[in-house]
């Protein structure tokens, strides 16, 4: 029997509060079991494309099931071995193929958005480079739109690379924005500068600690000149704020962190 946490957080704030689907060292269903019963909203890590790895017809329907009688929603972590910018043409097909396929056989959920990773892999950041990836990226969002897809249930994750890189394409498409606190505090990003710029496209914060280099901590870890802004961006936001942890202890640690929102 796994512990539960210390409390019900249902309500409690401005936002949806949630966290993963992977608290506990256990398949999907267990947890959101128990911690639907404490959170707003379950963020769903389907990390592998792989159809092994994936919930079966059945899980989808339990899930819709607990959806209702726990008074929940979702938020769909897209696989992040998919590279919809991908020099290959086969690959790029199959990350678009792999979007399509999770989200119709997700449909019974109620889901708040879907969050996608842009990766770039190339070796350099030069203009050429960049804008070569920026068009595959463009062609791969095409597809995917014209296939009767909106661009609203997906969000883009801020990742190791400037941002203002997919700006364009998020707007072409009508893509919102996954705000992931603790990537951006890798990157040095002045955090409020960048939720001005974004937060009436922001539907998502992902949101962890970090320390030396190292991020998806609980929030305790958050560095002390961090703290505030992000406490003034929660007081700000009305979307989905999903603790991006995956232990029990990380869990109980970031709740009690967010009290010092409520201060």
């Amino acid at each position: 029997m796994y512990p539960a946490p210390p409390r019900s957080y249902k309500g409690v704030y401005p936002f949806k509060l949630g966290s993963t689907s992977f608290i506990y060292p256990d398949h999907i269903i267990p947890n959101v079991k128990i911690l639907g019963r404490y959170l707003d909203e379950i963020e769903l890590l389907l990390f592998e494309s792989t159809p092994d790895s994936l919930p079966s017809k059945e899980e989808i329907t339990t899930l819709a099931t607990l959806a209702t009688e726990l008074d929940l929603t979702y938020n769909i972590h897209l696989p992040t071995d998919i590279s919809p910018g991908d020099t290959n043409p086969s690959l790029r097909c199959h990350a678009v193929d792999t979007i399509k396929r999770i989200i119709d056989f997700t449909s019974p959920l109620p889901t708040s958005t879907r969050t996608l990773h842009l990766s770039y892999d190339e070796p350099s950041n030069e203009k050429t480079s960049v804008k070569k990836w920026q068009e595959l990226i463009y062609k791969s969002m095409e597809q995917l739109i014209s296939s009767g897809i909106s661009g609203k249930v997906l969000s883009i994750e801020t990742l190791s690379y400037p941002f203002e890189w997919v700006e364009n394409i998020i707007t072409a498409f009508n893509l919102s924005v996954c705000m992931d606190i603790g990537h951006l505090i890798l990157q040095n990003t002045d955090l409020e500068t960048f939720f001005g710029r974004y937060s009436d496209i922001i539907s998502i914060i992902h949101l962890h600690g970090v320390k030396n280099h190292h991020d998806h901590l609980p929030l305790d870890k958050l560095p002390e000149k961090e703290i505030g802004p992000v406490c003034r961006i929660l007081k700000q936001f009305s979307g989905v704020v999903s603790l991006e942890v995956f232990s029990y202890k990380d869990l109980t640690a970031s709740l009690q962190f967010l009290k010092t929102f409520r201060q």
